[in-house]
């Protein structure tokens, strides 16, 4: 890890599980003041609140939340920031853009760019990534002689930020529905879907043998009904183990569903019913432009959808019906994607401010659930473990504390600091109960801002 290793956390107030303040389930969350945690084994051992401070614990100011979880993430896509708005267009515009920025990576600078986007991400306040990756090959789609070389550097990435990660290795055949590759795409592609089976069996062996199993994990990805034909998905559905998360992007676009429908006769969803894919353990990323028939089938299979607000709101991909897919029984997730925005307070309200000007109603996700989602709505989307929605023994220690006295925080519940907060007013970040990030730099790689700066200048 990065920081100084602690014992002992005092709070100056905490969001704890349980009425009681014990971490049990004997009541919903509240807002406890003068919290001492004991940590063993980077999880919580003990609560205690009204206590004092004892020798040796590190004191955190503030109201002190769960790390957020970032349930989708393209961690290449941060060299867009700020780049693509000298024109109008579509998803499909930016889309190209995109592919130049990948044709750029190579393991080396790749491992640097994601170092930096990964140390934004801690001192930010998140704890855990689930990184959607597909840039597998050498542009051309030859392998390195490392054939996990881009993985790898992912994976040391991560963990010299001190972020747990969910490597979703990701299968990528086609460049639309019955369409090869692209030149383009090559580098994202493997032969069939055995030989994506084969490699990414190989990356989960050997990141088992190299990374601890609580900071790297993997997962599986299907880019899309677009990108997978629908005669690999079965060999999918067979052959994957049952204990990997699963993950695709799912009609993020009118017209990935208008070519599903013509090819298949079916949604993106109702293809992934047909072979035997919507389950409990799949994460739909983005689920824009559903139908009442898909949000049911979503939501009978108790799936969870990633939601980027930021992200759909920067590619004008549209509002998707996120208290729907709630109500229906889904569990929803938030994630950062190409990350316009690092900030998981910014993803809570922008995804309710979505429902509200769909609606016309507010309050359409309590600030709780906004916290849920930030947190543990995506547990079943991570190969590594989360935080809670609240502190609660047994659960790993990743905090974020928050000032309360800033010009955003000033006069705010704590509890509806969703509403409120931002990245700019975390002070303090701790994973596994190690402080990996204060006063917005990380402790050890330093301000993600001259990092970012830094590598940036490789690319065009």
């Amino acid at each position: 890890m990065t920081g100084p290793a602690v014992t002992g956390l005092w709070c100056e107030t905490a969001v704890v599980a349980g009425a009681g303040g014990t971490g049990e389930a004997d009541g919903g969350p509240a807002v406890r003041a003068s919290v001492r945690l004991d940590v063993r084994d980077g999880r919580i051992e003990r609560i205690t609140s009204g206590a004092e401070p004892q020798p040796g614990d590190h004191i955190l100011k503030g109201v002190v939340f769960p790390a957020a979880a970032n349930a989708h993430s393209h961690a290449f896509h941060r060299i867009l920031r700020g780049r693509t708005h000298d024109g109008r267009g579509d998803f499909w515009v930016w889309r190209e853009q995109m592919y130049r920025s990948a044709a750029e990576l190579t393991p080396e600078t790749y491992e640097k760019l994601a170092r930096a986007v990964f140390a934004e991400m801690v001192v930010a306040g998140f704890s855990s990534v689930a990184e959607f990756h597909y840039v597998h090959h050498q542009p051309g789609g030859a392998p390195y002689a490392e054939p996990h070389a881009m993985e790898l550097a992912l994976a040391r990435a991560a963990m010299a930020a001190g972020i747990r990660l969910t490597l979703l290795d990701t299968l990528y055949l086609a460049g639309g529905i019955g369409t090869p590759l692209s030149p383009e795409q090559q580098r994202f592609g493997d032969a069939n879907v055995q030989a994506w089976l084969e490699r990414l069996f190989s990356l989960r062996n050997e990141v088992a043998q190299s990374f601890p199993p609580e900071m790297v994990g993997v997962g599986a990805a299907l880019h899309s009904v677009r990108g997978v034909p629908a005669t690999d998905l079965a060999a999918v559905a067979e052959q994957l183990p049952a204990d990997m998360p699963l993950h695709i992007h799912l009609s993020e676009q009118p017209a990935e569903n208008e070519a599903c429908l013509e090819a298949y006769g079916v949604t993106p969803a109702g293809l992934l019913e047909r072979h035997g894919l919507l389950s409990g353990r799949l994460s739909a990323v983005h689920a824009t432009h559903l139908t009442s028939g898909d949000i049911a089938l979503l939501g009978n299979a108790g799936a969870t959808v990633v939601m980027c607000p930021s992200t759909e709101a920067d590619l004008a991909d549209g509002i998707g019906p996120a208290r729907a897919l709630s109500d229906a029984g889904a569990t929803i997730a938030l994630g950062t994607d190409q990350h316009a925005v690092i900030d998981p307070w910014i993803e809570m309200r922008t995804l309710e401010h979505g429902e509200r000007l769909g609606s016309g109603q507010r309050g359409r996700f309590s600030p709780q659930e906004l916290l849920r989602a930030a947190t543990d709505g995506a547990t079943r989307s991570m190969a590594t473990p989360i935080a809670a929605s609240a502190l609660a023994v047994g659960a790993v220690c990743d905090l974020m504390a928050v000032t309360p006295d800033s010009a955003r925080t000033a006069g705010s519940k704590a509890e509806q600091f969703p509403f409120s907060a931002t990245a700019s007013d975390v002070t303090d970040v701790v994973i596994a109960g190690e402080l990996v990030a204060s006063n917005g730099a990380h402790v050890r790689l330093g301000q993600p801002g001259r990092l970012l700066t830094e590598v940036l200048k490789e690319f065009s």
